[in-house]
């Protein structure tokens, strides 16, 4: 049974026609005077019994632990406990899931004589971080992060990589164990690749698992020279997984009122998943009980990263070295990973919604984060007995009254970078956004993205119908079938341009930040 067969076998009747019906009945705008919308045929656990034939069969329950409902299992032993390996809808037979890094495209390759053969350009790009930002950073191929390479163990692959930049330049290919002449380490392995011409790399590729080629100039790195290199197993890997998406995390230094990355500065203040800034970051969308990994890349200059994911348990299965043996899989739900290194992350995506993936260090969550010039002040502080006598400053008084009912340090205001309606019209263009809460934007900032888990005929709705689907319908419905809708408040569209998460305390605009550093 092929999957998609398997997918089908799992959903009750009618779901066809459900996505036609749930657009039709899309509500105008988000509003709490509007009911859910009542879609016939949702997602369900299956029909049947849980006890498989073999264990590869694909069921909803193992031991404890549930495809459609968030669970853990009866017992930490088990090969089930947490989905460790609870198989997806996809076969083995089947072939690797498709890789897929949002906003990055595929390097396409011609045969010569047994060898994949690809062309790679070292060139200047200019990378719109966010709707209106362009920024002047170095590539591949026109594009930063390069377009991913994709081939399988055992391939005989071939580079021909030109230097189009104004100086010289090598590519290293990280993490394969090659002939040292094609490793790319700069004057240490070759002569460099001058401006305007071309060098040939070629290896047999014997390793399967999560790469990644780079410059090996310590500042064009800086600059975002990267992009992925997957090899697939010969021997698919169990269990196998339904999607395989990449994420390539990264910082920046920009200066205000610049486009140049700062390659010498420190203070990294643009922040980005797949060459976007949140929110302008692609969600990943998935249908829910589907077997999910997820790598992540950080590729900055000198930062960590703490990956969590909201709403689920991962296990981390791989790193940037290989697949790690499956009794030293770790369960988690944030990952800690390092400059240059990558990690695997699977799970079975039993709990519906919109779900938010994002670093978790603060400074990580907004976007060109730059100090203020000239003093910071609050909204309501009065400054006439400043402004009343300018020769004199008056003595400051630090007592408590002094702050009013304003507690220390509040607020850290989010400030700047105002979006404004044609750019919101750019991030909400995505298919992958269609049917979130309106305000979703306003926490979706810099390494930040969003986990939509979504029921099969949601699913298509969002992603394989042109139906018109209202901000928050899809959430709503999500929260109707799975969550307390009672208790349900609607996002208000006149916030949809709000700023950051202080507006509501502070009366955000109609056109506001999106999460901005202060």
């Amino acid at each position: 049974m092929s999957a998609a067969e398997a997918r089908r076998s799992f959903l009750k009747a009618g779901t066809a026609a459900a996505a036609g019906a749930f657009a039709a009945r899309a509500v105008a705008q988000e509003s709490p005077e509007h009911d859910p919308l009542r879609v016939p045929g949702g997602p369900t656990d299956p029909p049947g019994g849980s006890r498989p034939q073999d264990e590869h069969e694909v069921r909803a329950d193992y031991e404890g632990f549930s495809r459609y409902k968030p669970s853990r299992g009866h017992d930490p032993d088990s090969k089930w406990y947490l989905g460790k390996e609870v198989p997806g809808f996809r076969k083995g037979v089947d072939g690797p899931a498709p890789f897929v890094a949002p906003d990055v495209e595929k390097l396409p390759y011609t045969m010569e004589n047994g060898w994949k053969v690809f062309h790679l350009s070292c060139t200047p790009v200019s990378r719109e971080f966010l709707p209106g930002h362009q920024i002047n950073v170095y590539g591949f191929n026109g594009s930063m992060p390069g377009p991913t390479i994709e081939v399988t163990q055992g391939d005989r692959v071939r580079f021909v990589v030109k230097n189009d930049l104004p100086e010289p330049t090598s590519v290293h290919w990280h993490g394969f164990e090659l002939p040292v002449q094609e490793d790319g380490a700069s004057h240490l392995t070759q002569n460099m690749i001058q401006p305007g011409k071309e060098y040939v790399y070629q290896f047999q590729v014997h390793e399967e698992g999560t790469f990644f080629y780079h410059s090996h100039v310590a500042m064009q790195e800086t600059f975002g020279m990267v992009g992925w290199f997957i090899v697939h197993p010969q021997k698919p890997f169990d269990p196998p997984v339904d999607r395989d998406f990449g994420l390539i995390f990264q910082n920046f230094r920009i200066d205000p009122m610049t486009t140049v990355v700062d390659s010498w500065g420190m203070d990294f203040n643009w922040h980005t998943i797949n060459g976007r800034s949140g929110p302008y970051t692609t969600p990943l969308v998935c249908r829910h009980g589907e077997r999910v990994r997820i790598r992540i890349l950080d590729f900055s200059p000198v930062q960590h990263h703490p990956i969590h994911l909201h709403g689920h348990t991962f296990w981390v299965t791989g790193h940037e070295g290989a697949r790690v043996p499956k009794t030293a899989w770790i369960p988690r739900n944030t990952e800690l990973i390092a400059v240059a290194q990558a990690s695997n992350l699977e799970f079975i995506a039993n709990n519906p919604g919109d779900w938010a993936l994002h670093c978790h260090m603060t400074h990580h969550m907004m976007n060109h984060m730059v100090q203020h010039v000239g003093p910071r002040m609050r909204g309501q502080t009065d400054t006439s007995r400043y402004t009343a006598n300018l020769e004199t400053r008056p003595a400051v008084d630090l007592n408590s009254k002094a702050l009013g009912d304003v507690p220390p340090g509040y607020p850290q205001m989010m400030q700047g970078m105002k979006m404004d309606p044609a750019a919101m019209k750019k991030v909400w263009s995505r298919r992958e956004m269609r049917g979130m809460r309106a305000t979703a934007p306003k926490t979706i900032s810099g390494l930040f993205t969003a986990l939509r888990v979504l029921p099969d005929d949601l699913y298509r709705l969002v992603m394989e119908t042109d139906e018109p689907v209202e901000k928050g319908a899809v959430f709503a419905e999500i929260v109707r079938r799975f969550g307390d809708y009672d208790r349900y408040d609607w996002a208000p569209m006149e916030m949809e341009m709000g700023g950051g998460m202080n507006d509501a305390a502070m009366g955000g605009g109609a056109t506001g930040s999106v999460g901005t550093g202060r």
